[in-house]
């Protein structure tokens, strides 16, 4: 008995350590998280976050010299204690994007207990490796991972393919994917019944969910947005889902951080047609003139293009507008549709169009297609309008951004009277020319906007330096360090009559 409690007095601090670990590893885990369980971006994160995550790093030394200095259950005390608070303090702060402990969670903190007991059993200060021993305890994880998800996977595509008449569209591209899946179930909606992946749900993971809990008997048309960061996300996605249409709605330089290469972006997204069956429908937007030459490029398939007068779908006597926009759709059968819209700004029109071809290709009538786009509603953090009781209308646009996207929201805030505010901390993801393309931003933005609100000093540095390069008034350039900070300033400058456009919001692990 004496040596059983003499053993457990002996594993205190190493408990209590391994107890103190996995509380302060919270913050790390969420980075996980929040990069999709990808080694390569969580790596990213860190060492851009690697002053906030000090204090997790610096107390496990501490930790050594208490055990140093004192005997055994007074060590276990102060590490756990000091190792709780330090927790309690980081839980404190305020996200975006809360941390969700799912089933996969679960197993890497059950994971993550047994790595740290062991390193902690060798000495409580090599938990200062907390970084490093959460990335070790989600590859020792990985295995057990791809596992699980085989097994889901081959359940949803079981499901999947019991039903032998529906229709599997693919919607991929660099951006406006969401957008154009959105407006593809409301014209749809008109004829079929449609599933749709909810929000983003664009990985194998997410479509498998939506697959399992939602695909009914009844399903005609399912949509499934494919998202990519990685070469061969969207092979695993088509191998997965075997779309009979494609739709590419655009291809431009997102995500070039991971991609490395447009070629690789190119590459990768065409993978969606690549898929199709001989007998499928690609459709491509023309005025997109990657996705252009990617459709003179495909051949032997059915294909269509829009955009350009005299393609298979166009736009004339288009009216833009501060409430939405009108204009005629042109198909290549010859119809003439007026059409009316809620969604802001040209490139929506664009999105309309690829939606109509694959409609008509699926033997909507023009009734139909006129309907479907009446009733389009803004898709939430995209080009949404929101009116405040305060008389200052927001523009919500801060799902993403990239170069193209945020030219468009640029425009769409040029149309607004009265006076015209940005607020954003720029764009991220797109590797070594990042501050190039920011700093484009801003020679955009100083023809769009009366009073610019950039957040993060250090990262929009690019843009200040873009907007001063036009002559752009230094006096209407504010930065603040946080979002928070920026909104609190804004509620003593807006007025009734403002128009406010929020072009991207960072993840918590972007901020300065």
């Amino acid at each position: 008995m004496l040596n059983l409690l003499q053993k457990i007095i002996f594993l205190l601090p190493a408990i209590a350590a391994t107890a103190a670990g996995i509380l302060m590893a919270r913050r790390l885990l969420h980075y996980f998280q929040l990069e999709s369980y990808q080694f390569y971006g969580y790596s990213k994160t860190c060492l851009r976050r690697w002053k906030a995550l000090l204090p997790c790093m610096i107390l496990p030394l501490v930790w050594g010299g208490v055990c140093f200095i004192t005997n055994r259950p007074i060590a276990a005390v102060i590490i756990l204690l000091s190792g709780y608070l330090l927790a309690k303090r980081q839980a404190n702060a305020k996200e975006k994007k809360p941390f969700v402990i799912t089933a996969r969670m679960k197993r890497l903190y059950v994971i993550l207990g047994i790595v740290l007991f062991c390193f902690a059993l060798i000495h409580p200060a090599l938990i200062a490796l907390l970084p490093l021993l959460v990335a070790l305890a989600a590859l020792i994880a990985l295995p057990i991972e791809k596992s699980i998800n085989r097994m889901y996977m081959r359940d949803a595509q079981k499901k999947l393919f019991a039903n032998q008449g529906l229709i599997r569209i693919g919607i991929t591209g660099s951006y406006g994917k969401t957008s154009v899946k959105v407006i593809l179930y409301t014209i749809l909606s008109q004829k079929y019944n449609v599933l749709s992946t909810p929000a983003s749900f664009n990985t194998p993971m997410g479509l498998t969910r939506v697959i399992r809990e939602r695909l009914e008997p009844a399903h005609q048309i399912f949509l499934a947005e494919m998202g990519a960061r990685h070469k061969k996300d969207i092979k695993e996605l088509t191998d997965f889902i075997q779309p009979t249409i494609g739709v590419l709605t655009s291809v431009g330089p997102q995500h070039l951080d991971t991609f490395k290469t447009l070629e690789n972006i190119i590459h990768t997204k065409y993978d969606l047609i690549r898929a199709l069956p001989e007998d499928g429908f690609a459709v491509f937007n023309g005025n997109n003139a990657i996705c252009e030459d990617l459709h003179s490029k495909t051949m032997q398939k059915p294909k269509a293009l829009i955009g350009k007068k005299g393609s298979d779908a166009w736009a004339e006597d288009i009216s833009l507008s501060a409430e939405g926009s009108s204009f005629t759709l042109c198909l290549k059968d010859g119809a003439r549709i007026p059409c009316t819209t809620r969604l802001l700004g040209a490139h929506n029109i664009s999105n309309i169009l690829l939606a109509c071809v694959v409609g008509r290709h699926l033997g909507l009538s023009n009734l139909q297609l006129q309907r479907g786009v009446s009733m389009l509603q803004p898709v939430e953090h995209r080009l949404q309008l929101l009116r405040s009781a305060g008389g200052v209308t927001v523009i919500d646009d801060a799902f993403n951004s990239n170069p193209s996207g945020a030219k468009a929201a640029l425009d769409v805030l040029a149309k607004f009277p009265g006076r015209r505010i940005i607020v954003t901390p720029g764009m991220v993801e797109l590797g070594g020319d990042e501050d190039k393309f920011n700093r484009e931003f801003g020679r955009e933005m100083a023809s769009a906007a009366d009073v610019c609100v950039l957040i993060g000093k250090k990262h929009t540095r690019p843009i200040q330096e873009g907007l001063i390069e036009t002559g752009y008034p230094q006096q209407d350039i504010h930065v603040f360090p946080s979002l928070a900070d920026a909104t609190q300033w804004l509620n003593g400058f807006m007025k009734p009559g403002d128009f406010i456009l929020y072009e991207n919001d960072l993840p918590d692990h972007y901020s300065e």
